[in-house]
């Protein structure tokens, strides 16, 4: 299993202290959506670097991967100037050889017209990285109507070869199901997935409040049985959603607290990592 974190929980900091910090904490890669305190990645690596290939020069020196890049795409509700934005990621992805491109699923009911727009929004994916020869793919995150069990079902018998990003938090708290059902139903379209805890006390903007790993109400331990009795290895990722909450304490103290309490699979260090931040 690939771990990984996303800069989601630490969008001020710089590529480079990004990926110290992954090395930091002994994970294998980052999954970027915010960069330098913007979620604009495409000029974000156009003012750092200049070109695509100045971005893979960097990542070649760097002994953390990038495994996916973040946008902020939706299948349902795509306007032609939010596509053009998704293209702009492209040419960062291939020269530095990021496979995954992360679009959410968006929409509100889930009903045979949502549907049809988001599988003609995947055709049109399809046609355009055949057409150009893309080697990234389209990654689709359960964020919004892909959280039930129903609708999950019919999005994925109608386009059985999609990847996900199975945010596993999402599908637990706001679509009521137990991670390890569901990962019976999307086990074979899961490329990467996102972990958080939670507790049920309402937050400011939620329902619910974002907890530490391991301190929350989360059902890691079935959902981490079932993995591994799959062998899963594809990216298990702590989204940390600080950029969105800001009470949130730092992402190295979550990732701290993941490993102190063995919330996730063991951490690629020997040595017990020290009290700073890495900043």
């Amino acid at each position: 299993m690939t771990l990984a974190f996303s800069t989601l929980g630490c969008a001020e900091l710089e590529l480079d202290e990004a990926l110290a910090l992954a090395a930091l904490h002994g994970l294998d890669a980052i999954e970027i959506r915010a960069l330098g305190g913007t979620i604009d990645l495409s000029a974000y690596f156009t003012e750092r670097f200049g070109t695509p290939a100045g971005l893979a020069r960097v990542l070649d020196r760097s002994p953390v991967a990038v495994c996916a890049l973040n946008t902020s795409l939706r299948l349902v509700g795509a306007t032609p100037e939010a596509k053009e934005a998704f293209l702009r990621y492209l040419p960062w992805a291939e020269a530095a050889g990021i496979k995954s491109l992360r679009v959410f699923d968006g929409g509100t009911t889930g009903d045979a017209g949502e549907l049809a727009e988001a599988l003609s929004m995947l055709d049109w994916w399809r046609e355009t990285a055949r057409r150009e020869g893309f080697a990234a793919d389209m990654v689709v995150e359960t964020h919004d109507v892909l959280v039930r069990t129903e609708t999950i079902g019919r999005f994925l018998e109608a386009a059985p070869d999609c990847a996900l990003i199975w945010d596993t938090h999402h599908t637990w708290r706001k679509g009521g199901q137990d991670p390890v059902e569901t990962w019976r139903q999307v086990r074979h379209n899961t490329r990467h997935l996102h972990v958080k805890d939670s507790i049920s006390k309402p937050s400011e903007k939620l329902p619910y409040s974002y907890a530490l790993p391991g301190t929350g109400e989360f059902p890691m331990a079935g959902l981490l049985s079932v993995l591994a009795a799959d062998r899963y290895d594809g990216v298990m990722s702590l989204e940390w959603e600080r950029l969105w909450h800001t009470q949130l304490p730092p992402l190295d103290l979550a990732l701290h607290e993941a490993r102190k309490t063995d919330w996730w699979p063991r951490f690629n260090l020997d040595e017990p990592l020290s009290s700073g931040s890495a900043r």
